[in-house]
């Protein structure tokens, strides 16, 4: 299976549990990797035969950004959902993190993966 990746891509929303997490805004990471065959993208060099990583991008901080999840497992949930409803899709690994979240790390989160029609309802 082949695979396209969004890497470090950067939004600010409301995310965590804590009320003072509540009022602004914080960053947001965000990684992505899509799994579909892109064959047919290759031997073509047609965009039409391949999957906009702009139209994931775009759909990912919006998400983020208007959201307002309590955990990053919840957002990483959203994501993955929102990509596995876009064509050709087969599975999606989705990373999310709070960077400078604990006083002792860089950044904290949660990476998960998801397959076309093992969601849960």
């Amino acid at each position: 299976m082949d695979k396209i990746f969004i890497t470090d891509l950067v939004a600010r929303g409301i995310i965590g549990v804590n009320e003072w997490e509540r009022e602004k805004p914080q960053e947001i990471l965000i990684n992505i990797t899509l799994f579909a065959d892109l064959q047919l993208a290759g031997e073509s060099d047609d965009i039409h035969h391949t999957i906009s990583y702009k139209t994931i991008a775009k759909k990912a901080l919006t998400q983020a950004e208007s959201a307002k999840r309590f955990t990053v497992e919840a957002l990483a949930t959203d994501i993955a959902k929102l990509c596995l409803d876009e064509p050709g899709i087969a599975r999606v690994q989705v990373r999310v993190e709070k960077p400078h979240a604990s006083r002792f790390a860089r950044s904290v989160g949660v990476e998960i993966e998801r397959i076309r029609g093992d969601q849960h309802p």
